[in-house]
């Protein structure tokens, strides 16, 4: 197994930024407690409020799977929060570059 980070843009509904803060602010501390996890941190944009960016760091790739398809509080999120999402604007699977 592999270490797997993630990194991941999501833009807020226009007025929905607020709302999707809180929701968003609730999955940190659950992924945080998976096994596997990490690292697991949620940022906004200075400079745009209402885009949001998730750095997720797993020990593996079935770790982070098992966190996004059977994580209660990530259903539970796609289930009421992912209303006040717009646009997920990037995920980006990283791989270290070695010298």
């Amino acid at each position: 197994m592999s270490e797997i980070r993630i990194v991941v843009g999501l833009h807020a509904k226009p007025g929905k930024a607020d709302a999707l803060r809180r929701d968003l602010a609730k999955l940190v501390e659950p992924s945080r407690n998976e096994d596997g996890n990490l690292g697991y941190d949620l940022y906004e944009d200075a400079n745009e409020p209402g885009q949001f960016v998730f750095f997720e760091h797993w020990e593996s790739s079935e770790a982070q799977q098992k966190h996004h398809n059977s994580g209660e509080h990530i259903r539970s999120f796609h289930e009421d929060g992912d209303q006040n999402v717009e646009a997920r604007d990037f995920v980006h699977i990283l791989k270290p570059v070695r010298s």
